[in-house]
């Protein structure tokens, strides 16, 4: 029986994955994977779309299917800690150098759906919107994209709603406003990005690559949630990383002398 488009498709991934096909090598032609295969041309020709869907082949005009160069991703260690430098509260010390490109875009837009429930807001609340592109300043290369999501009825004639909010940040306007102290959680997941982020963070446009996306909730003392921070980056430049600490219940066991 010849083998199906998957099966062909699980083959070529593992000797990519297993190191046979390095980054830039050509896979065998369509031609030649139907007589490895013993498959159609459309079987083959699909087996290889699914691997180009995956980011781990590109078709390259007049060379063939090259097996993707794939960046070295850079960790983004999750402390489960908040720092603080002379700019203001700060989470991850891999972004602390990272600084915003452009001036950050401030507008009274509608609550995300799945946002609504998380601030305590109905569907179609307004609320505070800041958009920042944060990057290497040096290079101007945007390494993440970050969306402050605030009540309106919190920020409305505050300093929260200008383009600069002074020392400290939002963090520490919304500690003066007597919200301390601030405390947060987050959570992460991915998505694909829109197309306005894919090209924000200057994504490949041969292939899809997902956002990881961290959500900050920051919360004052009585549990109400003051702002929430929408932060991605690439799933392909970045990974997410943490410290695993012994719970009291995972203490070592007494070593057994047999002697």
């Amino acid at each position: 029986m010849a083998a199906s488009y998957r099966e062909i498709a699980a083959d070529l991934r593992r000797k990519i994955v297993e190191g046979q096909y390095r980054p830039g090598d050509k896979l065998p032609t369509l031609t030649e994977l139907q007589e490895q295969y013993g498959a159609s041309y459309q079987t083959v020709r699909s087996a290889i779309a699914l691997l180009e869907q995956e980011g781990l082949v590109i078709a390259v005009r007049r060379r063939g299917t090259i097996v993707r160069e794939r960046p070295e991703r850079l960790r983004v260690t999750r402390s489960r800690e908040v720092f603080r430098d002379e700019i203001g509260y700060y989470f991850d010390p891999t972004a602390q150098p990272w600084k915003a490109l452009q001036t950050p875009t401030i507008r009274w837009g509608v609550v995300p759906i799945d946002l609504a429930s998380l601030m305590g807001l109905e569907p179609g609340a307004e609320v505070l919107v800041r958009d920042r592109v944060m990057g290497n300043a040096e290079t101007g290369t945007p390494t993440q994209l970050a969306t402050s999501y605030l009540p309106a009825d919190l920020a409305r004639g505050t300093r929260l709603a200008d383009s600069d909010t002074g020392p400290g940040g939002i963090y520490d306007r919304l500690e003066e406003m007597g919200h301390r102290p601030l405390n947060w959680t987050e959570s992460v997941s991915a998505r694909m990005p829109a197309p306005e982020e894919a090209e924000a963070l200057r994504l490949p446009t041969d292939v899809g690559v997902p956002l990881l996306r961290v959500l900050r909730i920051t919360t004052s003392p009585t549990g109400q949630v003051v702002e929430v921070n929408d932060t991605r980056m690439s799933s392909e430049l970045f990974e997410i990383g943490y410290t695993i600490s012994r719970h009291p219940s995972a203490q070592l066991p007494p070593i057994v002398d047999d002697h």
